[in-house]
């Protein structure tokens, strides 16, 4: 389907693939409007072929007329007659030891046909695309706009076969490049983000005759929207919405709902397994048993995030780290200074505090000390490092042996308490603790009748309810690992979470956004002092907590401020 340049050019460079290319080259002209140019070192096609594929329903890859195990990116044949019908197209091809020929097809005829020189391969360009068209070229987007869609496509296309090199210019200006290589993390880090390579973690699972390869960003690297999610079937890139879901469910509770994972998953399985000729462009496959390959998505990326464990993105932003400059410090002059600054000692003479006693300063002090029983943990023993003190009753500051750690108690301790829900639910129920006096909580009819529904299945996550009257619930006992959570800031959120899902999904399909909702309401909360053995309990359980990085709702719940970066703060890099 010739919809845009971007299309035509995905038709083009899929070409040049199945024709075993090792390297492949694309010049574009306004965005591809103008001119699309694809060059390739593959096979090359002999006169009477290049004929041939410009012919209607006509294809060269379906060798054993096989259409159960189509492994070629095209499939129906019609591409090149479809883009000669509405361009102007000229094919020169040269198969190994043989001459080179050309052909040009001006929308739908021919106009030239002879010998062309040029080394092994295939080159095709088109020109003037939906020119004699106009209601179709006027409906093209921006030259701009449709550039950004050429790239993806080739982008997409490069991240599918690290084997082969891609060079992409416009407007003469070289804007791709990508050699050869079998390693594809790092193809995958050359052609999104690099930082993608430090913030990510590697894909390796295998089911049957069925293998997941491929990278996923940590949940805490994650982008506004989900272009950045590359998805291939058989080598073949892919826009599923089984796929797309499986992803979603995957990293479910980890990410803010507006954000999206930045992935790049590669599934290979047997050609019967799938179906690749559902979507006329396609992009869209199904699946024999798509349960199984949803299943196999989901557990494989939380296989590799829980071996994450505490990671979380480590890339403090120039914005954040140019708010650390010198700035002037309101002076603080101390009445008597004599006292203040230098304490018991030989006495001063009055001239000199009086003359000093305007430039003296100093900010009152805020901190604590508590007593060392023992020595202070190495800091090389803990990827976390050791607890140093608390900032603003909120933030614990740790040093490691590679910088200086800031934690959130507060959202590092929610997603602590989480885990430890989840942990007791696998194992059977989470015990409850009884209220000494139950609590009454007061709530619209409607939010009482869907907690009343599921007062069953509350009560198997430690949150014992009873009715109690047409607008009011009882709260008798809540989850014991939640402490002194408030019970009615608690009923009334997963009144509200129950709301926000159908009725015919069990608690149990919802466990991670009720358990997260319970959590947040039993873990430390800011404000609160903690003492340094705390501290570092809450560090040595983050290390040992698989998602620990990220807080419920999807944010980091620590950063480090690396050794270099101190450094640049002082100038001394």
């Amino acid at each position: 389907m010739v919809e845009r340049p971007a299309s035509a050019l995905k038709e083009l460079v899929e070409n040049a693939v199945d024709a075993g290319a090792t390297r492949i080259a694309v010049e574009l002209s306004a965005g591809g409007v103008e001119r699309i140019a694809v060059a390739d070192d593959g096979c090359g096609m002999t006169p009477d072929e290049i004929a041939l594929a410009l012919e209607r329903h006509a294809t060269s890859k379906l060798p054993h007329e096989d259409i159960d195990r189509v492994m070629t990116l095209g499939f129906r044949g019609e591409a090149l007659p479809s883009i000669a019908s509405v361009a102007r197209v000229t094919i020169e091809s040269r198969p190994p030891g043989a001459e080179g020929w050309a052909r040009t097809v001006d929308n739908g005829a021919v106009v030239r046909e002879g010998p062309a020189a040029l080394p092994p391969g295939t080159r095709v360009v088109v020109e003037g695309l939906f020119a004699r068209v106009p209601a179709r070229r006027k409906f093209l987007r921006s030259p701009r706009a449709e550039y950004g869609a050429c790239l993806d496509v080739v982008r997409r296309l490069a991240l599918a076969r690290p084997e082969i090199a891609f060079a992409v210019e416009h407007d003469g200006r070289r804007v791709l490049s990508v050699t050869a290589q079998h390693d594809r993390p790092a193809r995958v880090a050359a052609l999104t983000d690099r930082a993608l390579a430090d913030n990510a973690v590697a894909i390796d699972f295998q089911r049957d005759e069925v293998m997941l390869g491929g990278v996923a960003g940590l949940p805490t690297f994650h982008r506004g929207v989900a272009d950045h999610q590359y998805l291939f079937v058989n080598g073949r890139p892919v826009k599923d919405r089984l796929l797309l879901g499986a992803l979603r469910g995957a990293y479910a509770e980890m990410m803010p709902r507006d954000r999206h994972a930045v992935v790049a998953l590669f599934l290979d399985l047997p050609a019967d397994l799938v179906d690749v000729n559902v979507h006329p462009a396609k992009t869209e496959v199904r699946f024999r048993d798509p349960a199984m390959i949803r299943g196999m998505i989901v557990s494989g990326l939380r296989r590799a995030l829980d071996e994450a464990g505490h990671r979380a993105v480590q890339r403090p932003s120039e914005d954040a780290l140019a708010m650390w400059r010198p700035e002037p410090v309101t002076p603080t002059v101390f009445v008597n200074a004599q006292e203040s600054l230098i304490g018991p000692g030989p006495t001063l003479a009055p001239s000199y505090v009086n003359e000093r006693r305007s430039s003296f300063i100093a900010a009152p002090l805020q901190a604590r000390a508590e007593p060392a029983w023992a020595p202070p943990p190495e800091t090389t023993d803990h990827p976390l490092g050791v607890a140093r003190g608390q900032v603003s009753k909120t933030y614990i500051v740790a040093e490691a042996a590679d910088g200086l750690v800031l934690v959130d108690q507060h959202a590092a301790h929610e997603r602590l308490v989480l885990e430890r829900m989840r942990r007791a639910l696998a194992g059977g129920t989470v015990a409850s603790q009884a209220l000494l006096l139950p609590e009454v909580v007061e709530l619209e009819e409607p939010a009482c009748d869907r907690l009343e529904a599921r007062i069953g299945e509350l009560g198997e996550l430690g949150l014992v309810l009873e009715r109690f009257g047409p607008c009011a619930m009882l709260v008798r006992a809540t989850p014991a690992l939640l402490g002194s959570a408030d019970p009615t800031g608690l009923v009334t959120d997963l009144a509200d979470e129950l709301a926000a899902f159908d009725e015919a999904l069990s608690l149990r399909e919802r466990l991670d956004a009720i358990a997260g909702t319970m959590a947040c309401h039993g873990s430390v909360r800011a404000g609160r002092v903690l003492a340094v053995a705390e501290m570092n309990a809450l560090l040595r359980e983050m290390e040992a907590t698989p998602h620990s990085g990220q807080c419920n709702h999807g944010r980091p719940t620590w950063v480090k401020l690396a050794h270099g970066d101190i450094e640049k703060l002082f100038g001394r890099r």
